[in-house]
């Protein structure tokens, strides 16, 4: 299974493994879920990992970790759709690599993702992924 992963439910996932989020992160980790990227996505990952405000929650070595996984474990993609309009428009590499890849897109924050926007991408929360998940190949998520 593939899918490309908001920023924020990464971050999520590892200050909170308990968590929807946190399952996405173990389910990556396990290889059930494979991450669709391009070389925005990462730098963007690493951008936000690195901030000294998330030290409380995780050490620069467990993200760097993390970073080194996705490095080698995501699926490369390239984006040839541009979008535009959307509230933020720092999301819309997530949203141009989902929509080239033909994989949904998880995030916390859908409302930045209009339905006017997504052109046909699917698009949602970490909880809706793993229930449609777990609901569909019916065996237990790691």
């Amino acid at each position: 299974m593939k899918a490309v992963l908001d920023t924020n439910v990464l971050v999520s996932g590892m200050i909170n493994p308990v968590g929807a989020p946190g399952r996405l992160v173990d389910m990556v980790r396990a290889g059930v879920l494979r991450l669709v990227v391009d070389d925005r996505v990462p730098r963007e990952y690493a951008d936000v990992l690195r901030r000294p405000m998330l030290r409380s929650y995780f050490s620069l070595a467990d993200a760097e970790a993390i970073l080194d996984f996705l490095r080698h474990g995501a699926e490369p993609a390239l984006a040839t759709v541009c979008v535009s309009g959307l509230p933020d428009p720092d999301d819309a590499p997530f949203l141009e690599v989902a929509l080239a890849s033909g994989v949904p897109l998880i995030t916390g924050n859908t409302r930045h993702f209009p339905l006017n926007r997504r052109a046909g991408c699917t698009v949602l929360t970490a909880a809706e992924f793993v229930a449609q998940y777990c609901q569909a190949d019916a065996t237990p998520v790691p």
